[in-house]
């Protein structure tokens, strides 16, 4: 006998479920709400900043936000060493972490995903030879790696992108291994493989449908692992290069200044804390959801 076909109502109805179950859950309501914020916020900084990100008044230099006794509102985070309004470059800022998270995330998940893929479902030979890069890969430390690179080539937006994006692929690739080995054996792979399917479109309607779960989580993690190394990059001079707004760079330009002008620090790192706790979240909750323990 062959299995019912689902029905629009049954169809409905698993929607209405998948809707209920994310409004239930907090955290990923919460992250999700944080990460959008934070994404409107970026696509909106033109028509939302209040000054240019770049123009420097060197006569308002150091000026206190709103919240400190000599601060004010024309100033609402206050101004850096150079005069820069810091709520602009905050803002500005959003979109060099995001940019620079969701293409390092793109470009791994791609190199990942492929390797892991492969590996699982072709096994034998194949498996050894990309278990064997893997495991070179894990045996390079990420930030001495990147360091020792951008040192040799030179700090840029672009450079940081392809830095990041060629170090964080191996957990994709573990995970897409792992995953794919444990499916590619079950019955509807070994049926479409019978039918005469070709390999490459029971890769793309067979396995990666069903190994989206464990991706997305990956994913989230490694966007956020992304922002993070930037970050420290960028702390140690060897990111993003000024003027550009990273958050990491306005960390390291303030550090000077954090025995007297605290918040200089304090509000790129209130904001990238809650930038990463809102990747995280989001990869959690969307793990909770999906999972088939989950969706009763």
């Amino acid at each position: 006998m062959t299995a019912a076909l689902p029905t629009a109502e049954s169809i409905l109805q698993a929607r209405q479920q998948m809707f209920r179950r994310v409004g239930r859950h907090v955290g990923l309501m919460l992250g999700g709400g944080v990460f959008f914020a934070i994404v409107a916020i970026a696509l909106l900084a033109p028509l939302i900043a209040p000054a240019d990100p770049y123009v420097q008044n060197v006569a308002g230099r150091l000026i206190s936000p709103v919240w400190e006794a000599d601060g004010g509102w024309a100033n609402i985070f206050g101004t850096d060493h150079l005069g820069r309004d810091y709520l602009t470059r905050l803002i500005y800022g959003a979109r060099i972490s995001l940019l620079i998270g969701v293409c390092a995330a793109l470009i791994s998940g791609l190199i990942g995903t492929t390797l892991g893929v492969a590996a699982g479902y072709f096994g034998g030979r194949v498996d050894t030879v990309i278990t064997t890069i893997i495991t070179i890969r894990l045996s390079l430390p990420v930030v001495l790696v990147a360091l020792a690179v951008v040192g040799v080539i030179g700090g840029s937006l672009q450079v940081m992108i392809a830095v990041i994006g060629l170090l964080l692929w191996d957990r994709f690739a573990v995970v897409m291994r792992s995953a794919t080995m444990q499916i590619r054996s079950l019955d509807y792979v070994a049926a479409a493989r019978v039918s005469g399917c070709s390999t490459l479109r029971i890769v793309l309607t067979e396995v990666l449908p069903n190994v989206l779960n464990p991706l997305i989580v990956v994913a989230t993690l490694e966007m956020a692992h992304a922002i993070l190394l930037e970050a420290a990059l960028s702390f140690l001079g060897l990111g993003v290069q000024p003027p550009l707004p990273s958050w990491g760079l306005m960390i390291a330009e303030g550090k000077n200044y954090i025995l007297f002008k605290s918040w200089l620090i304090g509000v790129p790192g209130v904001a990238l804390f809650a930038l990463i706790l809102a990747i995280n979240l989001m990869g959690d909750g969307v793990r909770d959801i999906t999972a088939p323990e989950g969706r009763g």
